[in-house]
């Protein structure tokens, strides 16, 4: 079931965010596409949920909001075209390109150096990932908080988090770069990341449409298993790591 919305109050994009993870915070919202630019937002849900207790949780974030229908219409989902969205490869391709060059830079490194040594190729990869990644990030920091604010288990209870985040990581890539307190460094990573994964699964399982803000808010990637296997991939490293320095 679909239907489409008029917000007030919205005064730019900070705030189409904050709407959009206020809406699919609601237990029945399936997905909400915010649009400032119409001031619209069309929300999917599974179960009806009345005009009233869609304004009050809009009120609730913000006294400024206000939601009004401007029309309605009940569709059924096509599951299989939800699927084919969800894991569309081409959408993904900002974070492809991103691991793919921090996969062949700090392999080259490797093979300059005249070999290959694992642990010290996993060090540069993970600084590279987390100074790359806290980049996008600062890029639209306000922005990527609204968003992380919609799934992380730690900034919807939490809105600062977001910020401190972001932080965490650029000290994580500069304490990569350096090797400075390599087990202090990989426990640290390895927590963060296990704590991510977390609000990441819990909307995968429950097949929330929302936006994946590992690139920050610059891109508009969805949250799908690519992302779960992203986290993964860093929670194993920083795991090894931690392991092989005991």
């Amino acid at each position: 079931m679909k239907h489409t919305y008029n917000i007030q109050g919205m005064n730019c994009g900070s705030c189409a965010a904050k709407v959009k993870s206020a809406l699919e915070d609601i237990p029945e919202v399936v997905s909400a596409v915010v649009d400032k630019s119409t001031d619209t937002a069309v929300v999917t849900m599974e179960n009806h949920v009345s005009l009233e207790k869609l304004d009050a949780k809009l009120k609730a974030l913000d006294a400024k909001y206000g939601i009004s229908e401007i029309q309605a219409t009940n569709t059924v989902i096509d599951q299989s075209t939800e699927d084919k969205t969800a894991f569309d490869l081409s959408k993904y391709k900002p974070i492809f390109l991103v691991f793919a060059y921090i996969f062949g830079v700090t392999l080259t490194i490797q093979l300059v150096n005249g070999g290959f040594d694992l642990k010290e190729w996993m060090r540069h990869f993970m600084a590279g990932f987390f100074l790359v990644f806290s980049f996008f990030k600062m890029l639209n920091l306000s922005g990527f908080a609204d968003s992380y604010m919609g799934y992380d288990i730690i900034a919807k209870r939490w809105k600062a988090w977001g910020y401190i985040y972001a932080f965490i990581e650029l000290f994580l890539g500069i304490a990569y770069i350096l090797n400075c307190c390599p087990l202090a460094t990989n426990v640290v990573a390895f927590t963060v990341m296990t704590i991510s994964i977390i609000g990441v699964l819990q909307s995968v399982l429950n097949k929330k449409k929302i936006q994946c803000a590992c690139l920050g808010a610059v891109f508009d990637l969805p949250m799908s298993t690519i992302t779960i296997i992203e986290d993964a991939i860093m929670i194993l490293m920083s795991g090894y790591m931690i392991l092989s320095l005991m």
